[in-house]
């Protein structure tokens, strides 16, 4: 008897073996294990089994904000080395925490469908930002969501780092350490916390993170065989979203924890899919926000991004990402 990652039971014969389930690699943390699980659902669908290695990451191990971490890949660096060393043969990753520098011998092969990609705002006094007093005090560990709110509110909130998991978060709410947070709603509703959603931030007003909403899977570069068997579940219109987002942010050399925002989305125009990609760039201090937006076709998302990039740049998006470096050698 052999047991797989899904903890069903397979017998088979000397004679027709069974391949070996796919080892995928993953943060501990609950989240992480949805998205993993989802990932190894969709295998299982197909026939394929799957083996689950929780691995610890260093931004599962420090309490500093993100921001403050220095390097970029903070929880993708243990499992990217895993799976080149060989203890793993797939890497699932919450997209928008995946540096987009590449990394020798990986690639990025695949993408679920994406999830919902705005945030959402949770309170247990108000309904919306808008409602919030002066001086409210609202969680966020996120750079974007920060200058965000600046540039839209100016100093009228507080604005204090948070760390810890969903639930961890959530509760540090109902102790009253926070009036508000902002947490992405995809991550919400895999959790089943969605009853905690008092409104959600629209993506013209408040856009999302690059990749957020994406699940990402991550293997060898000259690994056919895991390519060619997590193929069926990959989302051809997420990935060309997500590779223009990406794109962008790779090109304004931003990393993960900048504050940079993109969208992608596919539409169809006259039968013909064309995929829309929106960009923002926000200061430190949220005080300068720059926006572009343009389009091609799915095929071209790479160059999309790279384009929209330089539009941002040519525009004094240059300034701003100077500033983002000089914040992080401090």
């Amino acid at each position: 008897m052999l047991t797989n990652g899904m903890n069903h039971d397979v017998s088979f014969s000397a004679e027709l073996a069974l391949p070996e389930p796919l080892k995928l690699g993953t943060r501990g943390s609950s989240l992480a294990r949805w998205q993993a699980d989802a990932v190894a659902a969709a295998l299982g669908q197909r026939g394929i089994s799957v083996e689950i290695v929780l691995i610890e990451t260093t931004g599962d191990r420090q309490r500093d904000p993100i921001v403050y971490m220095g390097a970029q890949g903070v929880f993708t660096r243990e499992i990217q080395r895993c799976l080149l060393d060989g203890t793993i043969d797939l890497a699932v990753h919450s997209l928008k925490d995946l540096p987009t520098e590449p990394v020798p011998g990986l690639r990025l092969a695949a993408t679920l469908p994406r999830g919902p990609v705005r945030d959402a705002f949770l309170s247990f006094h108000r309904d919306t930002l808008e409602e919030l007093p002066k001086g409210a005090v609202i969680g966020t560990g996120s750079l974007r969501r920060r200058t965000q709110i600046q540039n839209r509110y100016g100093n009228r909130f507080e604005l204090r780092d948070i760390r810890g998991n969903v639930e961890t978060r959530i509760e540090k709410l109902r102790r009253g350490e926070y009036d508000a947070l902002i947490l992405a709603e995809a991550g919400l509703r895999r959790l089943g916390l969605e009853p905690y959603i008092r409104s959600l931030l629209e993506p013209t007003l408040f856009m999302p993170a690059v990749g957020q909403g994406a699940i990402g899977l991550e293997i060898r570069e000259n690994d056919h065989r895991t390519a060619e068997r997590i193929a069926p579940i990959g989302d051809r219109n997420t990935f060309a979203a997500v590779t223009a987002e990406r794109a962008m942010l790779h090109t304004l050399e931003g990393g993960c924890i900048a504050p940079i925002a993109a969208l992608g989305r596919i539409t169809m125009c006259d039968d013909s899919p064309r995929l829309f990609l929106q960009g923002r760039i926000l200061s430190p201090d949220g005080k300068t926000m720059l926006e572009a937006e343009d389009h091609d076709v799915p095929d071209q998302a790479e160059t999309l991004g790279y384009r929209l990039a330089q539009t941002l740049l040519q525009n004094g998006a240059d300034r701003i990402v100077e500033q983002i470096r000089s914040l992080r050698a401090q």
